[in-house]
């Protein structure tokens, strides 16, 4: 790999993601224009009530709306429209998905009680991606409602029981998962220009180092993506699909291991506290450090650190 900075990789910072989690209830004061900011977000948006009317959706920059119900609406309990022009919908079955430009001014109604999954996606991002993968330039993206589409689906399962939560997804976690979520609205969606090319290359050594450096000093997470990235000398998506080849797994995934070996050390070599050893490995709380560390030990903490000290040799 070119020690080199590519001309992109000196681009500005893109805004830091954001999670949110809006839960309607009789006394909620629901706007008729949601706006969603200029960075890649995820909001569930829940009603037990439905909506006490139609809502739409801007954006301040071009972007995609990626929407996906979590649960089955009857469809004369869902309206959709482009502007003012009314769309049929069929019944909203779980986990279909729609995929619109902002620039349809998309506006929805639910009569009954709702959940929904909603992903704002700046098409800055999708275009960095797509000149990344060789595409070129994207013209434009196929909009589809009410469809089933399994990979947005299993993306939406597995960031679900993260919204709303206190030891949510990191904002590299996030900065990843756009990533994820773009390629794949690219390929699926884009109406490209041009076949993309693969690469195989991974990180040179010193990139490698560099990176490996920046993540050990950030195990809460609190880096971007584009702050390594550019530390190597590489735009985002190109940085992330290298650094999968160097190291097997993503940078979110990296860390998340780092986490649990830190930890490790901790218990073996302090007598600190579950509690504080928690919080010195980069893990919001004591809950999120058992819950992960039982997922990649095969054990809870508590356990592991005794079994440690039993077996270790007498000096």
């Amino acid at each position: 790999m070119d020690s080199k900075a590519s001309p992109k990789a000196n681009k500005a910072q893109p805004p830091a993601p954001v999670t949110t989690f809006i839960r309607l209830d009789k006394k909620s004061i629901v706007p008729s224009l949601f706006n969603s900011p200029p960075a890649f977000t995820i909001t569930r948006f829940q009603g037990p009530d439905g909506l006490p009317h139609r809502i739409t959706k801007i954006s301040s920059v071009p972007a995609l709306l990626v929407s996906v119900a979590l649960k089955s609406l009857p469809s004369t309990s869902y309206r959709v429209w482009a502007g003012d022009k009314l769309i049929p919908t069929p019944v909203v079955r779980p986990f279909c998905s729609n995929v619109v430009d902002f620039g349809w001014q998309p506006g929805c109604w639910a009569e009954r009680d709702f959940d929904f999954v909603h992903y704002s996606v700046p098409r800055v991002g999708l275009d960095d991606i797509a000149e990344d993968l060789g595409f070129g330039s994207v013209r434009d993206y196929r909009s589809v409602l009410l469809r089933d589409d399994l990979v947005v689906a299993q993306i939406t399962k597995s960031v679900l029981p993260f919204i709303g939560r206190n030891d949510g997804l990191s904002v590299l976690a996030l900065d990843q998962f756009s990533l994820i979520l773009g390629a794949h609205l690219l390929q699926k969606y884009g109406v490209l220009q041009k076949a993309g090319r693969s690469s195989r290359g991974g990180l040179a050594a010193w990139q490698k180092k560099r990176a490996a450096e920046l993540l050990q000093e950030n195990l809460h997470g609190q880096i971007r993506l584009s702050e390594i990235a550019h530390e190597c000398g590489l735009s985002v998506s190109h940085f992330a699909r290298s650094f999968k080849i160097s190291f097997g797994i993503s940078t979110h995934q990296w860390l998340i291991q780092q986490r649990v070996e830190r930890a490790k050390r901790l218990m073996k070599e302090t007598k600190m506290s579950l509690m504080d050893i928690a919080l010195q490995s980069g893990f919001n709380d004591q809950a999120a450090f058992t819950r992960t560390f039982h997922q990649l030990s095969g054990a809870s903490p508590g356990r592991w650190r005794r079994y440690s000290s039993a077996t270790r040799p007498e000096n």
